[in-house]
């Protein structure tokens, strides 16, 4: 059993980082290791034999550009962070303020209090109250499953403890690592049948196009990601007999790992990380299947309508090899 298991639940090491982002919960199963973080139930990291499948934040300060965070009550931009719900106008905060948009939701930097541990599972919950840019009440249950064949599988939960009906999205914010090659030589795969087009300078979605074969963003056959600059949502996807989405990423040395995610999915964000920093510059690849797409809660486009007393639950899976 684990030193989080033995200690109630409480994995810390000795020095800031944990107090940084709250308590540092450890979860193993066979060659997988896992570590979670009570703030925004954040996945800290993610191992196979020791090699890291995800980008980590520094171990100090605030986790950094979404890493493996939780994006909820709604994924990606918000433009002009406002929005109608039925008839009523809400204005929420701009946390993209260069851009003049409201990112990645409310919960990403919110305490959650675990709710069951063991050595290969975690729950963790955490209350969003009625504020004037959401005022919507929701409990959030963040269930992480580690298993020793098919890796780390993350479930979603959200119930409306309100009593009007809620605007809701959610997506994680991984950022996939193929192996210690550069990510100019990592390989893509994923079937996708439109791209969201957006504005060059916000980035909010301007219509759709289709992914014409052969052109830039079609990767339903393996190939090199190269030099190629991807921050786009895509749609129609392709998906397995058991009706997931899958995407891999594969290095040159042949390690890899591939995120899976199921029909509540219907859109996929990919970027390929590019930074001004160099320390941070094209580190991993965000994969992030979400639930609708970006600036839904103005275009309407597959936001989920959680009527008081309702669940939502979406999940997604990450392994490698």
């Amino acid at each position: 059993m684990n030193n989080a298991t033995q200690t109630a639940g409480i994995d810390l090491p000795p020095d800031s980082a944990a107090r940084d982002r709250g308590e540092l919960f450890t979860l193993e199963a066979g060659p997988y290791r896992a570590q979670v973080s009570s703030v925004g139930a954040t996945l800290e990291a993610l191992t196979l034999n020791g090699r890291d499948l995800l980008v980590r934040s520094p171990e100090t300060g605030p986790m950094l550009f979404f890493r493996g965070a939780i994006v909820a009550p709604w994924p990606n931009r918000l433009g002009d962070g406002t929005y109608t719900w039925d008839g009523r106008e809400i204005r929420t905060a701009l946390s993209e303020p260069e851009r003049g948009n409201a990112l990645h939701g409310l919960v990403s930097f919110q305490s959650f209090t675990p709710a069951t541990l063991s050595e290969d599972e975690l729950v963790l919950r955490s209350e969003l109250f009625p504020s004037t840019g959401y005022p919507f009440h929701l409990l959030l249950t963040v269930h992480y499953a580690l298993d020793p064949q098919e890796g780390l599988t993350t479930t979603v939960t959200a119930r409306n403890l309100g009593a009007q009906d809620a605007p809701y999205g959610v997506c994680p914010h991984p950022y996939l690592v193929a192996g210690p090659e550069p990510l100019d030589e990592w390989s893509l795969q994923v079937r996708a049948g439109t791209v969201l087009t957006v504005t060059e300078d916000r980035l909010l979605p301007t219509g759709t196009a289709p992914v014409e074969p052969g052109s830039e963003f079609d990767f339903g056959t393996a190939r090199i990601l190269g030099p190629l600059f991807i921050d786009h949502a895509f749609t129609d996807l392709g998906r397995d007999e058991q009706g997931r989405l899958l995407v891999t990423v594969t290095a040159p040395g042949g390690t890899g790992v591939e995120l899976s995610a199921g029909p509540e999915c219907p859109w996929l964000q990919i970027h390929t990380g590019d930074r001004p920093e160099p320390e941070h510059d094209r580190r991993g690849l965000a994969v992030e299947p979400m639930t609708c797409p970006p600036d839904a809660f103005r275009s309407g486009t597959d936001v989920v309508r959680l009527v008081p007393g309702t669940e939502h639950a979406a999940s997604w899976t990450v392994r490698g090899w």
